[in-house]
């Protein structure tokens, strides 16, 4: 079996893109995009959160 060579991924790409079309793949990509930027920002906000709180508790 092996590895797939590069024809093979080419027909796979051709055979999803005329199954789903290039709007909804673009979508499907947009939607991902902004999942991820949502979880770096959530990721982010604990972080700020936790270094608020050490300054907080340090002036007290």
């Amino acid at each position: 079996m092996g590895s797939f060579s590069i024809w093979h991924w080419l027909v796979v790409l051709l055979i999803v893109v005329m199954v789903f079309g290039t709007k909804k793949l673009k979508n499907i990509g947009k939607d991902a995009g902004d999942a991820v930027k949502g979880f770096k920002d959530a990721l982010n906000g604990d972080e700020k959160k936790n270094n608020d709180d050490e300054k907080t508790s340090q002036k007290s």
